[in-house]
């Protein structure tokens, strides 16, 4: 099932068909894609016609996204995966090559945040407990996905889901701002060395955006009073807001877009 095309009417009168959107046939890995914007984009690609491998560390939460996704008519694998384990990375990226014989969009999309009261409390046991997943896990993903990608001669999308923290001051949080930064240098990196092999690497920067990372924030009045209504949009992201990007980069829509910070925050930076 693809997605659908975009028809106009051409010279003499022919009908001119705009059909890159259309998934069918491509293979994309989501890493943390059992919930929030990982699953948000999961569906998204599944509706264009995408095959799907989700990455998660919940059993429950993998079974019940595999299940929601196949209603939409594409082959679908949710497996248990733990991201900051480098070698269990390298196992699950060769069996998704072995099982689909492609892999032509991954999303090193699985984060983890954990605030504290002050920078000065930041103890190095939650520091490196945030990097291990935020940094060392998409960096994991990308080269391994790389790798598989460069091997197979067709090129193909990596993304790296960082955080609207990353380009601005995220007091009580400077660890994960860190991490996120670094997932865009290192997106950028990507970017220059691997698109003569036809492989283009781009991140997405959510802003606020409901989901279970950011219920403290969705529970607290104060955050609603004084934050939400400084985003122009009005409102909390939700996970379906990303799924246009991710269908756009998966795609050849974005053959030649590579190297981009693509913020999605509802205005929110910019105002």
């Amino acid at each position: 099932m693809g997605a659908k095309q975009f028809a106009s009417e051409g010279e003499g009168g022919r009908l001119a068909i705009y059909s890159p959107l259309d998934l069918s046939g491509k293979a994309a890995v989501i890493t943390g894609g059992n919930g929030g914007i990982g699953l948000g984009m999961a569906e998204a690609l599944a509706m264009a016609g995408a095959d799907l491998v989700l990455f998660g560390r919940n059993a429950q939460k993998n079974e019940a996204a595999e299940e929601k996704l196949r209603a939409h008519g594409t082959r679908v694998s949710a497996r248990i995966l733990d991201v900051s384990d480098e070698a269990a990375v390298v196992k699950a990226m060769e069996a998704v090559v072995k099982d689909f014989g492609h892999m032509d969009a991954v999303f090193a999309n699985a984060g983890v945040g954990f605030g504290v009261s002050s920078f000065l409390d930041l103890d190095y046991q939650t520091y490196r407990s945030v990097l291990a997943v935020n940094l060392d896990g998409v960096m994991f993903t990308l080269r391994e996905g790389a790798r598989h990608m460069k091997a197979l001669g067709v090129g193909g999308s990596l993304v790296g889901v960082a955080s609207l923290a990353a380009i601005e001051g995220a007091a009580r949080n400077e660890h994960y701002a860190a991490s996120k930064g670094g997932v865009i240098s290192m997106i950028k990196g990507i970017a220059v060395e691997f698109a003569r092999f036809g492989i283009r690497a781009n991140a997405v920067l959510p802003g606020w955006i409901a989901t279970d990372m950011t219920r403290m924030a969705q529970d607290a009045p104060a955050f609603a009073e004084k934050v939400i209504p400084r985003i122009p949009a009005r409102r909390w992201g939700t996970p379906d807001d990303f799924g246009g990007i991710a269908v756009y980069l998966a795609s050849d829509a974005s053959r030649y877009h590579s190297g981009d910070a693509i913020v999605i925050d509802g205005g929110y930076s910019i105002y």
